[in-house]
C-alpha cells in the first residue's frame, strides 16, 4: 500500500466495498482512490490486479462508483432506479471482457484481457452491482445508518438487521457517541 492515503474499506461485496472508497459522503468526504495508482492499488486488494491505469481510467472507475451508489441508494430505499445511473453501469459492465477462472484450489479468480484489463476490472464490478441491484443474491441492499455517511452496503446478516456499513467505523462512532450524550445526561454537577 501506498504511504499518505487512508486506508480502504474493505468488505465481502465487490461492488459496494468499491463506492466505499468514498466515504463520509454527507460529512467530511474521504476520497480513497485519489490517484490512478491508488485504484491499482485498490482493484490489486480485491483480486483484479492491473498493471496501470490512467487518469481517464480513473474518472470511469469514479462515475462506474457514483452510479454504483447512486442505483444501489435508490434499491435500498425502493425507489426508481436513475436512468444515468442504470446506463453507465450497463456501459461498464458490456465494455469489460474478464474471465471467471476455477483455481485448482476450488476457488474463483479473474483473468483480466491484456488489452484493457482497467475496463476489465470495472466491468466485474458493474457486473457485481448488477447481480446485488437486481436481487439476484441473498442478502438486502441498505444504507448506513450514520448521519454523515449513509454508505450503501449488502446485509448478508440472518435477520438483515444490520445498521452500520462497518462496525469498527460508523457503528463505534454512533455508539461512543451515544455513550458520551448518555454520561452527560446523567452526570451531575458536584454540589
Amino acid at each position: 500500500m501506498r504511504a499518505g492515503f487512508p486506508d480502504f474499506r474493505l468488505g465481502s461485496v465487490l461492488a459496494t466495498s468499491f463506492t466505499g472508497t468514498l466515504s463520509e459522503r454527507y460529512g467530511n468526504a474521504v476520497e480513497r482512490i485519489p490517484t490512478p495508482h491508488r485504484l491499482v492499488d485498490w482493484l490489486a486488494v480485491n483480486g483484479l490486479a492491473v498493471d496501470s491505469c490512467t487518469a481517464a481510467q480513473l474518472d470511469l472507475a469514479r462515475e462506474l462508483r457514483e452510479s454504483i451508489h447512486l442505483a444501489a441508494t435508490a434499491a435500498a430505499i425502493q425507489d426508481a432506479l436513475p436512468p444515468s445511473a442504470v446506463q453507465a453501469i450497463n456501459d461498464r459492465s458490456a465494455e469489460g471482457r474478464a474471465a471467471a477462472i476455477l483455481t485448482p484450489e476450488g476457488k474463483r479468480e479473474w483473468r483480466l484481457g491484456s488489452g484493457s484489463p482497467v475496463e476489465d476490472a470495472l466491468g466485474v464490478i458493474a457486473a457485481d452491482a448488477i447481480s446485488i441491484i437486481a436481487g439476484e443474491r441473498d442478502g438486502r441492499l441498505a444504507l448506513c445508518a450514520s448521519p454523515t455517511c449513509q454508505a450503501v452496503f449488502f446485509d448478508t446478516s440472518q435477520s438483515r438487521t444490520r445498521k452500520w456499513c462497518d462496525m469498527n467505523t460508523c457503528g463505534n462512532r454512533q455508539k461512543k457517541a451515544r455513550f458520551n450524550a448518555n454520561q452527560r445526561r446523567h452526570s451531575s454537577p458536584a454540589e
